[in-house]
């Protein structure tokens, strides 16, 4: 399995994860129910296959089903040496004692003592909720005292939005860890024409990358079946392919609910030779004659 230092926390972590949306959340962008027996033990079984190939970043959250998730992954886990995975879960906005309640309830679910990688948990902040966390007080300030009471190694958050408080968590130096949307179809993050955006700027800071939606959500194959309905291509490898092979993203999370989905992903990370050169890919001109002609 291919793997990389995730930014400045120096774990070594698989270049793909285990995400744990789909084993929390029922019906979620397909029908199933985590919870109903079959479907559960074949999670368990997925998540086992997972770390037999290789996969060492397992991620989940407190609000993946309220804790369904957690358990799921705690229960697959448990044989397990710590040591031997990077565990992330999240706690979802509030103040400084919701947020430690979140925490404890995680590792409680997770059966575990400490976690390697706990995440404010969020889509979109605005400018008041990014002032409530970095400001005295906030969920920045608790789970730093929960980073020294030992209860988690590492900070991060998830955003899956380009705005202003974005930026300042970035710039704020308070985690190590971003986990963002980010595929073929919202490149916001990653513009190597004009060497910007946020992804840029996480790396500038030395923090670990992680994305999510990283096959996009299905979006990008229900696009392709309406534009033509008679295609039987499957995109997935291509799409994971896209998000490996940019420099700067160290994880790329998959939600994935059997271990044949497990097998078939890791056998795309495994092959190298599909990975795109991603300058290359963004080049405008026809030949670098005619780039310099247009630049003049």
């Amino acid at each position: 399995m291919e793997s990389t230092v995730l930014g400045s926390t120096g774990r070594r972590v698989s270049r793909i994860g285990y995400g744990g949306t789909l084993a929390g959340l029922k019906n979620y962008t397909r029908y199933f129910d985590p919870e109903e027996g079959r479907n559960k033990e074949q999670l368990i079984e997925a998540l086992l296959t997972a770390f037999k190939l290789g996969i060492n970043y397992f991620d989940t959250a407190a609000g993946y089903g309220n804790g369904v998730s957690e358990r799921i992954f705690g229960e697959a886990l448990a044989s397990i040496p710590k040591e031997q995975i990077f565990l992330a879960t999240k706690v979802s906005f509030g103040d400084a004692a919701k947020t430690r309640a979140s925490l404890e309830g995680s590792l409680k679910n997770l059966r575990r003592d400490w976690v390697d990688l706990i995440q404010i948990h969020g889509s979109l902040y605005r400018d008041e909720q990014c002032d409530a966390i970095l400001g005295p007080g906030g969920m920045a300030e608790a789970l730093e005292k929960a980073k020294e009471e030992g209860l988690v190694k590492h900070i991060g958050f998830s955003i899956e939005c380009q705005n202003i408080p974005l930026y300042r968590f970035i710039r704020s130096g308070r985690f190590e860890v971003m986990q963002i949307q980010y595929n073929l179809l919202f490149q916001h993050p990653y513009d190597p024409s004009f060497t910007c955006g946020s992804l840029y700027e996480a790396e500038e800071c030395r923090m670990g990358i992680v994305t999510m939606r990283t096959l996009t959500s299905g979006i990008f194959q229900r696009w392709i079946q309406r534009v033509n309905p008679q295609n039987t291509f499957d995109y997935t490898p291509a799409l994971l392919q896209f998000n490996l092979s940019n420099p700067l993203v160290d994880v790329a999370l998959l939600g994935m609910n059997s271990a044949d989905q497990v097998r078939a992903n890791v056998a795309v990370c495994e092959d190298l030779p599909s990975r795109i050169d991603m300058h290359d890919l963004h080049t405008r001109y026809a030949d670098k004659q005619a780039q310099g002609e247009k630049n003049v």
